[in-house]
Parts: structure tokens; C-alpha cells; sequence
């Protein structure tokens, strides 16, 4: 531990990961866990790429836009996990400057996709429910793409712009007390005479969650409104029901990150956010594809075709 520190002076080249060092009685559980979550995520998500690809009755922009929520949550654990993985047994494993700085803002990219994503889908059921004779033209192949190709440029335009833009300075505080190089984690050691903590924190609430999260709850305060029109009481239950998986997932994905992100830090609280981190970035994105699979019989019916077309052949 004595080497944990070093001169205020000096430059920063690499970064002392504290993880769970302190507590070895929980590595052998943390590694056997977050190895099952990380291959149950992998194994979901792709299933539901490959059969969205694969049956064409999925094609539908509902579908295209879950492939690619689906096509996010392998990247998302992947950006991170497998580093963790390799580390796990290791006491204050270290990682180079760069490679820190190319995984914080990997995961920040990827994470802001899905919030901005989550509010893509929201509008794409608002539009299905209340405008369902002409949803096939308003939401259209070029559209859906544009939304889709959207989000990620967004995405990726405000979680590395001010990164690139407004360079931290570390002044020797190199110990990170987290399993990985997460954003608040390390933003707690910048030092720079720019306020960019301040920038990059402000950028990162407003952009990641209030705003799109705020989208969402006006979309589906609206798909309440329009569902509650339909006169036939089995019409409005199927017409919920369509609704009921993405609003779990977003339930579950924006209730973590806000209580992670916006509530008050303490010395007590970065202890809870690593266990907070494996919820929001290991659990979710493996929870994603089973909420998805057991709550809709297109995705199980087509599951089952492609099932029954590997047997024969």
C-alpha cells in the first residue's frame, strides 16, 4: 500500500485499480457471478440479433430497434468485463493512462446509446399505439436507420467531445477505487485548473438521463392517453402488453443509473457504487433479453421455428 500514492507533481501514466483488494473473501463470488452474467448476456443478446436477422416477420421497426438495444448489451459488458475477468485475483492491478481513458470513454459512449436509445423505442411504441394506420409509413426503414444511426452519433459526439476537448490533469493521484476506470470513480482524482469534472459531470447527468428519461415518461403518459380510447377492453390489454417489456427495461436501467448518478457522494458511497455498477452494467444488459423472450410470443415463436429448423437440418 505504500506505493499507492505518488508525488503530486509528477505525471500520471498508468492508474491503481482498488476493486475488491480490500475484501479477497468476496473475489472467488465476484468472479464466478459476474462470468455467469457475462456469458448468460452474451448468449441472450445474440440469440435475439440472430433471430430478429433471421425471421421476417420480425422485420418491424419494434424489432430492429431491440436488435440493436440487443447488439449494445454485448458491447456494453464487453467494453469492461473481460479486463475485470483477468484481474479479478489480482491486488491493486494497474492499467496504463490510456487504456483507462479508452475503456471510461468506450463505456460512457455505449451507456448514453442506450438512454438515448431507450427513448427511440418509447416514441416508436407511442406511434404504433396512437397512429397505428399509418405507423408502417411514418416509422419506415429510412427513418428507423436515421433514428438508429442518430443515436449513436449523438451518443458519441457528447461523451468524447469533451473528453478530447477539455484535457484532465491528475497531479500524481493515480488510485481508483473501483474495479474499473468508471467515469465518476476517476473524475474524483482530476485536479486540472478546468472546472472540467464540473463540465464533464453536468454533460453527463443532463444528456444521459434527465433529458432522455423525461422524453420517455411524456411518450408513455400519452400512450396512456391514446390506449385509453380504445373502446375494446381486449384491444387496450394487448396494446399495454406491447409496451410492458421495454417499460421494464427502462424501469430497471434508468432506476439504477439515476440512484447511482445523481444522488450525494461520500467516502460510504463509493463503496455502494461498485455494487451499484455490476447492477446497472452487468445485470441489466443480462436481465434485457430475458424480459424480452418471456414476455413476447413473437420473439418465443420465432425461437421456436428457428429451434425446429436446426433439428431438421
Amino acid at each position: 500500500m505504500g506505493n499507492l500514492k505518488r508525488d503530486n507533481a509528477s505525471e500520471v501514466t498508468e492508474f491503481i485499480l482498488v476493486g475488491f483488494s480490500h475484501h479477497p473473501q468476496i473475489q472467488a463470488a465476484f468472479f464466478l457471478g459476474l462470468l455467469f452474467s457475462y456469458l448468460v448476456t452474451m448468449l441472450g443478446n445474440s440469440l435475439i440479433v440472430v433471430v430478429v436477422r433471421w425471421d421476417s416477420q420480425l422485420h418491424t421497426p419494434m424489432y430492429f430497434f431491440l436488435s440493436n438495444l440487443s447488439f449494445l448489451d454485448i458491447c456494453y459488458p464487453t467494453s469492461w468485463e473481460p479486463y475485470v475477468l483477468a484481474q479479478c485475483f489480482r491486488d491493486f492491478p494497474t492499467i496504463s493512462y490510456t487504456s483507462c481513458y479508452a475503456q471510461m470513454t468506450i463505456s460512457l459512449f455505449l451507456g448514453m446509446t442506450e438512454c438515448l436509445l431507450l427513448a427511440v423505442m418509447a416514441y416508436d411504441r407511442f406511434v404504433a399505439i396512437s397512429n397505428p394506420l399509418r405507423y408502417v409509413i411514418i416509422m419506415n426503414s429510412r427513418v428507423c436507420m436515421q433514428l438508429a444511426l442518430g443515436t449513436w452519433t449523438c451518443a458519441f459526439l457528447v461523451a468524447v467531445t469533451p473528453i478530447i476537448a477539455i484535457p484532465a490533469r491528475y497531479c500524481g493521484h493515480n488510485v481508483i477505487n473501483h474495479f474499473t476506470c468508471e467515469v465518476q470513480a476517476l473524475l474524483k482524482l482530476v485536479c486540472s485548473d478546468t472546472p472540467v469534472s464540473l463540465i464533464l459531470g453536468l454533460v453527463i447527468s443532463v444528456f444521459t438521463l434527465p433529458l432522455p428519461f423525461t422524453f420517455i415518461l411524456i411518450s408513455y403518459l400519452r400512450i396512456v392517453v391514446a390506449v385509453l380510447k380504445i373502446r375494446s377492453a381486449e384491444a387496450r390489454l394487448k396494446a399495454f402488453s406491447t409496451c410492458g417489456s421495454h417499460l421494464t427495461v427502462v424501469t430497471i436501467f434508468y432506476g439504477t443509473a439515476i440512484y447511482m448518478y445523481l444522488k450525494p457522494q461520500s467516502k460510504e458511497s463509493q463503496e455502494e457504487d461498485k455494487f451499484l455498477s455490476i447492477l446497472y452494467g452487468a445485470v441489466t444488459p443480462m436481465l434485457n433479453p430475458l424480459i424480452y423472450t418471456l414476455r413476447n410470443k413473437d420473439i418465443k415463436d420465432a425461437l421456436r421455428k428457428l429451434a425446429k429448423g436446426n433439428e431438421k437440418s
